[in-house]
């Protein structure tokens, strides 16, 4: 089992974000050989935030990257990513931060994603208004009901966007994040359903003479099941630092967590009882259980939980090996991806060892915001 302790942990103030380097380099080799070529894959950036995450990506060969926000976007962009995809509806005040990234920087490769008519209308609005013309992919609705539009209105979209100046649709966006089986098998079964509607509307865009050649599948439980779908692009985002959670649920991806939480144990409360300095504001909340206290998986159960506390009793079997007050532990987050968003940074560490540091760069959603900007976009 992987040691997550490292030489000079004791100098590390807690709760603090440790991110392993060299876990997370065999996670990316792992996600590209299940692909099959590193040029398949179009990762989301959103886990981690991190400009050297980016980079060490692209070493690996991975040219495109996805998006939540527009701080990932500027990100993504001054890391010298060739594609960079902003996979979430542009509306309102969005279409201007939107827009103005692509004469900033005019040797990337920028994409949009819609779902909607009346928004496509104003991003042409916009975009036409600029002298610009924008890449867009279709964000189809393949079950999750989160975002994307009904399989069979993608024909209806396509031919509206026809006649609208400033658009150019690219292909479809299909993410199908509501498939959960832990059992391969079974999740394929499902992922094919995916592919059959992805694979149906984009055949018939192609006979009417559309312009639909990009198709993006997946997430990272079923990315490997979309990886014998020889012309789409993949689109994991956990698998390369990984969580208790997919950990789990997924144990057939083959990847090992490559994020913890250090945290210490502050106090005995009480007889079998020890408080951890891991707070809901030091691990996300989201999850039940939040995370894997390493080591203690089968000796303790969490009780109570609060802002900067997290209190765990003893099983009666394993009371004598409480921890002390003072030692360092590790917690495996559930979900790692608002945990990474808690910190400003993470600590990184390389054969048992703390070799750099690693800003949470694109921790803000959308960088600075002037008041000018904000009344200039009111009028």
């Amino acid at each position: 089992m992987f040691s997550y302790h490292f030489q000079c942990e004791e100098q590390i103030p807690s709760p603090a974000l440790i991110y392993y380097r060299d876990l997370i380099e065999a996670n990316t080799a792992e996600a590209i050989r299940i692909a099959g070529d590193a040029g398949r894959m179009w990762p989301h950036v959103k886990t981690h935030k991190m400009r050297q995450m980016i980079q060490m990506q692209m070493d690996m060969g991975i040219r495109r990257f996805k998006c939540a926000t527009i701080a990932e976007m500027h990100l993504a962009a001054e890391c010298g990513a060739e594609h960079i995809l902003w996979a979430y509806p542009v509306i309102g005040p969005c279409v201007p931060q939107f827009l103005s990234l692509i004469p900033q920087y005019p040797n990337r490769t920028f994409y949009a994603l819609e779902d909607d008519p009346d928004a496509l209308r104003a991003l042409s609005n916009a975009a036409a208004t600029r002298g610009l013309c924008v890449n867009v992919l279709l964000d189809v609705n393949v079950g999750m009901n989160r975002t994307g539009i009904a399989p069979e209105a993608a024909e209806d979209f396509y031919r509206a966007a026809e006649s609208l100046p400033g658009v150019r649709l690219l292909g479809l966006h299909c993410y199908d994040g509501q498939i959960h089986d832990p059992v391969f098998d079974d999740r394929l079964r499902h992922a094919a359903q995916t592919v059959n509607a992805a694979g149906e509307i984009r055949q018939c865009l192609l006979q009417k003479g559309f312009d639909a050649e990009i198709l993006i599948l997946g997430g990272t439980p079923t990315f490997p099941c979309h990886a014998g779908v020889a012309d789409a692009f993949l689109s994991p985002g956990t698998i390369f630092v990984s969580d208790a959670g997919y950990h789990s649920a997924y144990p057939d991806i083959g990847v090992t967590p490559a994020a913890a939480i250090l945290t210490r144990v502050v106090s005995h409360p009480a007889d079998g009882l020890f408080t951890l300095d891991c707070g809901y504001k030091a691990l996300s909340a989201d999850p039940n259980p939040r995370g894997v206290l390493v080591g203690f998986e089968d000796k303790c159960k969490p009780v109570l939980s609060s802002e900067e506390h997290w209190v765990f009793e003893m099983s009666p079997d394993y009371r004598d090996q409480r921890p002390p007050i003072g030692s360092v532990q590790y917690v495996i987050p559930t979900h790692v991806c608002p945990t990474t968003y808690l910190y400003d940074a993470a600590y990184v560490c390389s054969q048992g060892r703390l070799v750099d540091i690693w800003k949470v760069a694109a921790r803000d959603r959308v960088g600075s915001v002037t008041l000018d900007e904000v009344l200039a976009y009111h009028g």
